[in-house]
């Protein structure tokens, strides 16, 4: 069965807008165990524009859910991971000048750092993932450093999606003029798909674990859940913008319902 990850990372940033103390991410915890949510992700920038050491800390002891804590290779941000003790780390790319993670890691040009990192890190019992693009490439370069999870980076699959789909939930004989052909849109779709598909078969070969995430949303995740060796999701911005609406709880089920 296919697993939830939660990133509620979005509650911060709207607890940030106003630099006050609500909403405070950790009350996210209990809704997203209620709704069946199986991990809570949370990603500690070094910047931290969001969730910040304090909450980390407070979310890692509190949750009665996994953590898996997203982080980039620097050093500081790493002796903090050790430090928290959380189930699970995902190393990032990071750029201060992004809005959000975009891309996968380039694990061929910081392969010595990498490997230093992810030993580190098993050495005090923490599994390590790497956030990669879907290619073969990625795939066994992340097999050399021995790391227990993969999540791959949907967030071109996730694009072009909403560029194919995004007018059809309004009027479905009325699509918006594209710069790319409608058909190339699809052909280009297949082929992210079958990319995502190809490397999540090669991550299973090898016996690494795979996740998947970035751009996700209630409209897109159907066809990822199709791809059989995904193991797990994680799945942040769309899930508090319809909580907006709905209520966490709600909003958490919705998506619940949907991978299941």
């Amino acid at each position: 069965m296919m697993k939830l990850g939660v990133n509620i990372d979005h509650i911060a940033v709207l607890r940030e807008a106003r630099k006050i103390n609500d909403p405070d991410p950790i009350d996210a915890l209990p809704l997203a165990k209620l709704a069946g949510a199986d991990q809570i992700t949370i990603h500690l920038r070094e910047d931290r524009r969001h969730i910040n050491d304090d909450d980390a800390r407070r979310i890692i002891e509190n949750s009665q859910l996994p953590i898996n804590l997203e982080c980039s290779i620097d050093p500081d941000i790493i002796e903090r991971v050790v430090k928290l003790k959380p189930y699970r780390a995902t190393i990032v790319p990071e750029k201060r000048e992004e809005v959000t993670t975009e891309g996968g890691l380039d694990i061929v040009s910081y392969h010595d750092r990498l490997d230093s990192v992810v030993h580190y890190l098993k050495a005090n019992d923490i599994e390590v993932s790497l956030f990669i693009d879907p290619t073969i490439e990625m795939v066994r370069a992340s097999k050399i450093l021995l790391v227990d999870w993969v999540e791959l980076h949907t967030g071109r699959y996730a694009n072009i999606y909403s560029m194919l789909y995004s007018n059809l939930k309004y009027n479905k004989n009325s699509i918006k003029e594209l710069d790319i052909p409608r058909k190339e849109l699809e052909k280009m779709l297949r082929a992210e798909v079958s990319k995502i598909t190809k490397a999540a078969n090669e991550a299973n070969e090898f016996g690494i674990k795979v996740a998947a995430g970035h751009g996700l949303n209630y409209q897109n995740v159907k066809e990822v859940t199709t791809i059989e060796y995904i193991e797990e999701l994680n799945i942040g911005q769309s899930i508090i913008a319809r909580s907006v609406f709905t209520g966490f709880l709600k909003a958490v089920e919705d998506m619940v319902a949907i991978i299941r």
